[in-house]
């Protein structure tokens, strides 16, 4: 049974794209490719349809990732299927939890940077880059790949356990 895990941001345009391409990446390098489903969406559907913002798209070709994205807005019914949502910044976790149908499902959300080792406590959230320049997409990929491995870690453990 494939292990699901979906990044959830504002639109879908910028972060939870930009995560969905570097945790797919992590999830390919570790052999866990076809036992680890990885998407994204947003906590909104301004996008809906649209593509990945052009500077997502450009800051991940230059660091070696790839994506193919059409921007999709978070689903309730979702939550039933998947083990897993990761959550930006605060306020996609406190819109998602308040979302959630159940308790359990609630506690399947939880914020990316909180599986970044070198972040202990304070702000844990990716900030939007998308009313600024290049900076700030270099800034939120940073973000992104120091926690990916943390997240990797934590997925791994729970998709061996189903296994065993």
């Amino acid at each position: 049974m494939t292990y699901r895990v979906c990044f959830v941001c504002t639109g879908n345009i910028c972060r939870s794209p930009m995560a969905e391409s570097v945790f797919r990446a992590r999830v390919a390098e570790s052999g866990l490719e076809g036992r680890v489903g990885v998407d994204s969406a947003g906590t909104g559907g301004w996008h809906e349809g649209e593509g990945a913002d052009p500077r997502t798209m450009a800051v991940l070709e230059r660091n070696g990732y790839g994506l193919d994205h059409t921007a999709r807005q978070f689903q309730v019914e979702w939550f039933s299927r998947l083990d897993l949502v990761i959550a930006l910044d605060a306020g996609h976790l406190r819109a998602l939890r308040r979302m959630a149908p159940t308790e359990q499902d609630a506690a399947k959300v939880r914020l990316l940077r909180s599986y970044d080792p070198a972040v202990s406590g304070g702000d844990l959230d990716v900030p939007d880059p998308y009313y600024g320049g290049a900076d700030g997409f270099e800034e939120c990929l940073e973000m992104v790949v120091a926690a990916s491995q943390g997240l990797l870690a934590e997925v791994r453990e729970q998709v061996e356990g189903r296994a065993a």
